[in-house]
């Protein structure tokens, strides 16, 4: 059908096969690899079927970790969806030697658990299902008396793992970690040991953690669309016909039995595979591999038969709703990510939407036609699917916004857009692939979709290659055939959800917390000493080289001696608290041309010379931010400097601008984060007056003028400013070139006056609380204290290691694994970002309105008797050590580090003290910090929620309680 990109497709594979084929014996082990690969990737498969993919990369002493599982929701049983995400959870609880005190003894409780569930779910009646419930109770207390919780998240923290975490999808569950390199063996010591036989332990309390995970997403309208547009392109497919979260129903009645089966099922050698990128040595590596991991049996792995799709032979319309603003989502189903289908549609997806001069950013976007379109391409193993969505403008309807998105099929289809435009989207993609395998973290992303999509590693790397190949013909054949009335659609309308069921909280007794407790494996690894990797610190005058474009603008630079790429930053001691119109006029900016371009030629310009800008502001400082290839990179300069120095005025494009920033207003006044992490946040420190609120009235955008707008942009470059440059030329010829440039020159002003803003400091406790559509109720917890202090930072790091900033901490332990009162809970003092800010007590929980009562004395009563445990506060410091000897800061983060540290009047890398100092410190220091500091009186408490189902009079023992509408908290 496609003749040459079928052949060239062919041929890829084929050589793809070949030069897999390159053994080399290493201690009786061979691997594969492919020729000229840039990773250097090594692909192990040991005798039991374990695949092991390893990138060594020396840049810093740590290795970012990824076992993947090819098993998730799709492989749910039906009768208890859900199964795979919990099991997920329950690789946290450890085995019959992690986290156990006397197993022979805990499994005989566990028992009784597993078969009291099978009767509960098999029971029908509510007075014996709340009798068995009690039971169950009842014995899981009994079996906790042997147990240590959470000795996984202990034992990472304690060899200095970051990042712990884990994700369940449709098809792959993946177990996450960033380790030291010297703590290799230690870490694969304990992945093998926590796969080798998970025990299902702690099982009720997780469950509740995970009813909180589902009110999370039945708060979610996002999570709506996604599931309701799954439904309509799956019909058969368990893609579609499950969710990952499972059915409420499912979860109010789990089976121990078919998780621990599931286990056994897909949880086999052949169905994993260690991804692994970093410091090490692969020949070490893989001969601890295989002494550790080869003791997992070999096992078939049960087949899955994807069920055949019928042809969608109309558009399948769904319609949902929530609380947030209107949104249209459009999908297509194509086949799976290993077909001639998901090639087209990698260049498809980009050729609409590229965020700069796609079909969807030009016609859509740039013009404001809707707010928010864009496309996204999700390849799955069987089934890929290709999403078009936006949201409405005020007054447009969400059918307009379909006929506007099904237009940019038409002009794809049609041949509509510019011959260069292809080969400028491969381009992007070799760009955004550099900088993907630049980090560790991506490298083994990388590989974990080679592993979930049983793709080649040859064909992975060289899909760029093939996609070059595909000519603008074949695209438009490919469009004409595929996009047509064989998509769903799904309205997302504001307004009350009718179906959002509530899952009822049931009676737990709080777990005892073994912390004092570990188990004879903790003991014997943490006995363990490795190789010790010394830290390295930033030295801002060695690590910087500072040279001058003009006398008035310091050029501060870090080379780049892994690829071609550069990143340039504008940066100015300039926000909105000195001019209020600023972010206004950049958004302005961005739909504008200059005197000799219009504004789809400029973005067509920058997107063919492979270059990307961004703006980024705050309250007391701006970015702006320039990438690309280093060959254009005075063509990428000159392009943005001209549009700072000469945008062109456009009326039409202001005014709707001014309609879409009312909307977007609008739309503001309706998002959940938006309300809790910005207005109430920002309320709860300043009041009503604070920078959140220091924007342009609605009546002051209304009066707005293209020439008032364009003068802030004309000016910026006038104010005193500095360049960040990281990239592949030495310092003084990048200062040399960008000196050229004529828009540089002349001296520079001061930054205009800017507007200070109190933070409040309260005399008695006080509640805010903000009605909210929800399942959930969810509060912050905020109290002012002392103004910064660096010699103070040591300290407090350890304290918010030891108390509430990780799995691993009390907070976590008492109010999550004790007590099941929420999924999301973290309480921290929190250090400022500014010098002349306060440091505050920054605490968050997110649960049921039914539990709220519990969960707020949880929280108060932590923050006035804090648990001791030396074997705890042994992990915090510990952990701490290990992550800062083994911690690189490089690239352009170097330079974001020194403007960090500038901004709170730090001269130093401030690491270097908290190292120096943290073994100095014992538990009476943090205990003697949490008596004087953490006292929860004169507190500011922030809760959104459902007003009718908030128990005023609990809130009230808090502060005096104050109901907030959104004008009060948004100022509009």
């Amino acid at each position: 059908m496609y003749p040459l990109a079928a052949l060239c497709i062919w041929l890829v594979g084929l050589f793809s096969l070949i030069s897999c084929k390159m053994p080399h014996s290493v201690k009786n082990l061979s691997y594969t690899a492919v020729p000229s690969d840039p990773l250097d990737t090594r692909i192990y498969r040991l005798e039991n079927g374990l695949t092991i993919y390893m990138s060594p990369n020396s840049k810093e002493p740590r290795i970012y970790t990824s076992i993947a599982v090819r098993a998730g929701s799709k492989n749910d049983p039906a009768e208890t969806t859900g199964l795979a995400h919990y099991l997920e959870h329950m690789l946290f609880k450890g085995t019959d030697s992690i986290g156990s005190l006397d197993y022979e003894k805990e499994k005989i409780e566990l028992q009784k658990i597993i078969d009291l569930y099978e009767q509960y779910r098999s029971t029908d009646d509510p007075d014996k299902r709340a009798d068995i419930y009690r039971q169950i109770d009842s014995v899981s207390n009994i079996a906790a008396q042997y147990t240590v919780p959470n000795e996984y998240d202990k034992l990472l923290s304690s060899i200095g793992a970051r990042g712990t975490n884990a994700y369940t999808w449709v098809e792959q569950t993946v177990y996450l970690n960033d380790i030291p390199s010297n703590q290799l063996e230690n870490w694969l010591t304990i992945e093998a040991e926590r796969f080798r036989n998970p025990v299902m332990r702690l099982f009720h309390t997780e469950l509740e953690t995970v009813y909180e995970e589902k009110n999370m997403t039945m708060d979610s309208d996002s999570r709506k669309i996604w599931e309701n547009l799954y439904a309509s392109l799956f019909r058969k497919h368990t893609y579609g016909t499950q969710t990952t979260i499972g059915e409420a129903e499912h979860l109010k009645n789990p089976s121990i039995r078919n998780v621990i089966d599931y286990y056994r099922a897909w949880y086999v050698p052949k169905n994993m595979a260690i991804c692994m990128a970093g410091d090490f040595d692969p020949d070490e590596a893989i001969s601890i591999i295989s002494e550790k991991f080869s003791v997992l049996e070999a096992k078939p792995v049960p087949e899955f038969i994807p069920p055949v799709e019928e042809i969608i032979q109309e558009p399948v319309e769904t319609h949902v709703y929530g609380p947030e603003s209107e949104e249209l989502v459009i999908g297509f189903r194509f086949d799976g990510a290993n077909s001639q289908d998901a090639l087209y549609l990698a260049v498809i997806d980009k050729i609409l939407f590229n965020q700069t001069a796609g079909l969807i950013d030009l016609n859509l976007n740039q013009q404001q036609m809707v707010l928010d379109a864009g496309s996204m391409l999700i390849p799955m193993k069987d089934y890929s699917t290709h999403i078009l969505s936006a949201k409405p403008r005020e007054n447009q309807s969400l059918d307009d916004v379909r006929t506007l998105l099904l237009e940019q099929l038409e002009l794809l289809k049609q041949g509509d857009f510019p011959d260069w435009l292809p080969e400028a989207v491969i381009n992007d993609m070799k760009i955004e692939e550099l900088k993907t395998w630049e980090s560790n973290k991506g490298r083994t992303e990388s590989y974990v979709d080679a592993f979930i999509w049983d793709m080649e590693w040859g064909t992975y790397q060289e899909r760029l290659e093939t996609l070059a190949s595909i000519t603008k013909e074949e695209l438009i054949m490919f469009a004409r055939e595929h996009y047509v009335c064989n998509y769903a659609v799904v309205y997302k309308h504001h307004g009350k959800d009718k179906e959002s069921p509530k899952i009822a909280k049931p009676p737990i007794t709080p777990l005892s917390v073994n912390r004092s407790q570990a188990s004879e494996f903790a003991r014997e690894l943490l006995s363990r000493t490795p190789a010790t990797i010394e830290p390295e610190f930033i030295d801002f005058e060695k690590d910087i080289t500072t040279t001058a474009i003009t006398g008035d603008i310091p050029l501060l630079s870090v080379h780049n001696d892994e690829n071609d790429l550069f990143s340039l930053y504008y940066v100015f001691d300039t926000g909105t608290n000195h001019n209020r119109s600023l972010d206004t006029a950049l958004d302005y900016l961005t739909y504008l041309g200059t005197s000799t371009m219009s504004p789809r030629e400029f973005n067509q310009e920058l997107y063919r010379i492979g270059a990307s800008f961004s703006v980024y502001t705050s309250e007391d400082h701006l970015y702006i931010k320039l990438s690309g290839l280093q060959q254009n990179f005075t063509k990428a300069v000159q392009l943005i400097e001209d549009l700072l120095v000469d945008a062109a005025p456009d009326n039409e494009a202001l005014e709707k601008l001014k309609d879409g920033i009312l909307k977007e207003r609008a739309d503001d006044k309706l998002s959940k984060r938006k309300i809790m992490f910005e207005a109430m946040s920002s309320f709860g420190k300043y009041g009503p007056s604070s920078p959140f609120t220091n924007v342009l009235s609605n009546e002051e955008i209304a009066a707005a003028t293209p020439q008032t707008l364009l003068d802030n942009i004309h000016q910026l470059l006038r104010y005193r400013h500095r360049v960040f440059y990281y990239g592949p030329l030495q310092p003084e010829k990048a200062a040399a070139t960008l000196s050229k440039l004529p828009h540089l020159s002349g001296e520079l002003l001061p930054p205009p006056g800017e507007t200070v803003f109190e933070e409040l400091s309260r005399k008695e406790g006080l509640v805010y609380v903000v009605d909210y559509d929800m399942t959930q109720a969810e509060v912050l917890m905020l109290k002012k204290d002392l103004p910064y202090d660096a010699s103070r930072v040591p300290l407090i790091t350890l304290f918010n290691e030891y108390y509430g900033g990780g799995m691993s901490s009390v907070v976590f332990q008492e109010l999550r694994e004790a007590k099941a009162l929420a999924y999301s809970v973290f309480s921290v003092y929190r250090t400022p970002r500014t010098k002349r800010e306060h440091n505050y007590i920054f605490s968050y929980i997110g649960t049921q309105s039914d539990k709220l009562p519990e969960a707020l004395e949880g929280i108060e009563g932590l923050m006035q008797h804090l648990p001791e445990s030396p074997e705890l506060f042994q992990t915090a410091q510990n952990g701490i050590r290990e992550k800062i000897r083994t911690e690189r800061i490089t690239r352009e983060k170097i330079l974001f580090s020194r403007e960090d540290a500038r901004r709170l009047g730090n001269d130093h890398d401030l690491r270097r003290d908290i190292y120096a100092q943290i073994g100095n410190f014992s538990f009476d220091d943090i205990k003697a910090f949490h008596q004087e500091r953490l006292r929860p009186e004169n507190s500011v408490m922030l809760v959104l929620g459902k007003l009718e189902n908030l128990d005023m009079e609990t809130l009230g023992k808090y502060g005096k309680v104050e109901t907030l509408t959104l004008e009060e908290l948004f100022g509009y």
